[in-house]
This record gives C-alpha cells, structure tokens and sequence, in this order.
C-alpha cells in the first residue's frame, strides 16, 4: 500500500512538473522512429502516445489556444476538414469512411508537438542520432543482401526490380528516407552538442549512406538525393553568397553522376532500364512490364481526370475508381493488373480534390517556408524540399508508410519549429536563445 500511494505522489509530481507530458512525447518519438524502420505496429501507436503526451500537458488549456496561433497545425487540421467535407460528394463511402480514421494522425501528431512539454534539445538530438543511426543500419543490412549475390541482384535491377530492405520496407520509402538520413547526418554534425566521436561518426554514415543508395541503384532516392544537393548548392551561391562552397558542390554534381555509372554495374543498369521505359513509352509499344512507362500513362490518365473536374476534383476516396474508369476508356494497351494509381502526390491532390485540393496541399508543403524562422532553419527546408522532389514521382500518401512518414517528421520538424520560433519571439531580447 505504501509503495502504491508513493507511486502515485511520484507519478502526480511527474505530472505538475511537465515531465511525464515530455517522457511520453519523447516515447511517441522513438516509436515512430524504431516503427519506421521496422514494425508497423509500433508506427500506429505513436500518435496515441502522443495523443497522451498532450493530454498530460499541465498547462493543457493554454497550450491548446496557442496551438490555435500555429498556422503549420492549421493548414493540416484544414487539410483533414477537406477530406471530411468530400463526404458531400464522394461516390466512396466506404473508402471514404476508412480514409477519415486512417489520417487522423494528420491532427493528432501536430497537435503533439504543439501541445505537450517539448523536447529537449538532447532529447531531440537523440531522437535524430536513432532515425541515423538506424537508417545506417538498415542500408548496411540491405548492401549484405545485395552481397550475397550480386549477380542475381543486378538481373533483377536490370529489369528494373529493386533489392528489397530486410526488415521489408517498400523500396521507394525506403530509399526516401535514407536519402533524408544522409543530409540529417550532415546537418546534426553542425550542433554544439555534437562530440568529435559523434562527429565522426555522422560523417561515416553520411558516407555510408551515400554509397549503398549507389550500389542498390535506388532511382526515386537518388532523385532526391541529387535534386536537393543541386538545390543546396543554387542557395548556398544565390543566397548565402558562398561562391566557393556552392561552386565545390555543383563539381560534385556534375562528376559523381558519371563516376557512379562507369563505376558501379546497378547505376548501368538501372540507367539501361530507365531509357528503355522512355523509348517503349514515346514509341506507343507494349509497355506492360515497364515500371516507368506504366507511371507516364498513369500521369497522363490523371491529367484527362483532374481537367474534368477542375475545381473540386472527384473526391479524395474516388481517385482510385476514377483513374480506373478512365483506363476502362483509354487503357495504353495495358492490361488490367498494370493499371497503376497516380503516382504523383500532386497529381494525388488535384485529382481528388481540384484547384482546392491541390492548393491546400501546396501550403502543407510551401507555406512554412513564408516564415522566416522556419525557411533559416536547415532541417525544415531540407525535409520540405525533398519531400517536394519526392511528391513529383509517387503519391507518398498512399500508402502507410508514406504517410506515416511524414506526418511524423512534418510534427516533429516542422510543427516544433513553429512553435519554439513563437515561443522565443514571445520573449524579451535578453532571454530569447541565440541562433
């Protein structure tokens, strides 16, 4: 009985001191992180604990009137009320009635991050040091398959399959967020909490991961990869005037692309299989067995939709029976099975829900980058930016992952930032942090 009411005593003080809010934030963290990477278990209970997390806010009736200031947890609630609203014109009601439960983290993660005791800046950096360090881990493990046999690995590259992740993550995801672990390696060896052990270490799997996205031949994480680095290397000249920095970076560009290709078989034949899409899609051939060629007709599939449907699209739930009705009409000689999805978030967006739909989407991803706290902080411009590369070849959305994905790093980057920006503006001079 003793131990029950000190258990209590110590649990109630864990509370009125904002711990027991910032433990579960940090535990809802972890379990995102570790889930990504390897159970989706873990990935669906994440926002609950957050959900906790702010509900063990202290100061809970005061943080919920600031999260209401946070425009980054506005466009998002806005973006959910959409797809509520399209219930007025869905032809999908079941879908629609799944599709409302599945994106609920939409609201519950921000308002996490708004809400509960934040993070720490170790906390945070911890936090950071996992998503690397298993992502280093994963790619490391991915490469020993590929090892086992090279020969076999680069048949299936060259008709334009992938080397699946061990713990089975999609290759495209997959290849996101490696491609996401290299430049947060790069960014976190910037902080003064980072040692010279860890440093180092950062760097390694920077390395690391730079290489096994070579090996494996990962076309949508190279996409990324190098379009952020070409983009990096145009704000470093254009903007922080760091000609020679920027300059070294576009030599980079311009030589790693070749060496990689005489170097390296999977670059060869994933170059091989990409140009044979191009050429079997342009010439009007059979184009069944052509991942990219199937992603085109996709693309122009939607566009014939979403001009039918300018304003409000077809209903977020109906983007699916709508691309299908279409190929019904105009197939590209593509059989049934192969009739592929959007494959492009903003095709996604505009498709489903018109102009409307579209905009909105545009200022999940854009809008943050009008503050000016948050378009200096290089994480928040990073993510954004790749995830703007990456909306161009597939519809992340879609699925789980995709989803989860950035629901959770949107929150945990974007939404945090927000509001610790507002917080420290709300300070006098003398007491706001420096940088």
């Amino acid at each position: 009985m003793t131990q029950f009411v000190a258990f209590s005593l110590s649990l109630r003080q864990l509370y009125h001191t904002g711990r027991l809010s910032q433990y579960l934030l940090l535990l809802a963290c972890v379990a995102a992180v570790v889930g990504l990477f390897a159970s989706r278990a873990l990935v669906a209970l994440s926002p609950i604990v957050g959900f906790l997390a702010a509900a063990a806010q202290p100061e809970l009736a005061s943080r919920l009137r600031g999260c209401a200031r946070l425009r980054t947890v506005l466009i998002m609630g806005l973006l959910y009320l959409f797809w509520l609203l399209s219930l007025v014109y869905t032809s999908e009601l079941a879908i629609w009635r799944h599709e409302v439960y599945r994106k609920l983290p939409l609201l519950a993660v921000p308002l996490a991050f708004a809400v509960a005791v934040p993070l720490s800046a170790r906390q945070r950096y911890g936090v950071g040091l996992l998503y690397v360090g298993l992502a280093t881990a994963l790619a490391l493990g991915t490469l020993g398959r590929y090892l086992l046999n090279p020969a076999e690995a680069n048949y299936e590259i060259s008709i334009g399959h992938n080397v699946p992740a061990i713990t089975g993550i999609f290759h495209i995801h997959f290849s996101i967020m490696l491609a996401l672990a290299f430049f947060f390696a790069l960014l976190m060896r910037r902080s003064p909490l980072a040692t010279a052990a860890i440093r180092w270490g950062l760097l390694a799997c920077a390395v690391a991961l730079c290489l096994i996205m070579h090996v494996l031949a990962y076309r949508t994480g190279l996409l990324v990869l190098y379009g952020m680095l070409l983009i990096d290397a145009v704000l470093l000249i254009l903007l922080q005037r760091r000609f020679v920095l920027g300059s070294i970076l576009l030599v980079v560009l311009t030589v790693l692309p070749p060496v990689a290709y005489f170097t390296l078989a999977p670059i060869q034949h994933r170059v091989s299989v990409s140009l044979d899409d191009l050429n079997q899609y342009k010439s009007g051939r059979d184009i069944n067995d052509y991942s990219m060629a199937k992603r085109f007709a996709a693309w122009e599939t939607a566009i014939i939709i979403a001009r039918e449907h300018p304003l409000l699209g077809v209903g977020p739930a109906d983007v699916d029976a709508a691309m299908i009705n279409q190929y019904e009409y105009q197939d590209f000689g593509l059989q049934p099975r192969n009739w592929v999805m959007t494959h492009n978030q903003y095709l996604e967006a505009l498709v489903g829900g018109g102009i409307v739909g579209l905009t909105l989407w545009l200022l999940v991803l854009f809008g943050p980058l009008v503050q000016p706290a948050l378009r200096q902080n290089p994480y928040v411009v990073h993510f954004l930016l790749m995830m703007a590369i990456a909306n161009l070849v597939d519809s992340l959305l879609q699925m789980q992952i995709g989803f989860n994905m950035f629901v959770f790093l949107y929150g945990f980057l974007v939404v945090a930032a927000e509001r610790q920006a507002r917080l420290s503006a709300s300070l006098p001079p003398r007491l706001r942090p420096i940088g």
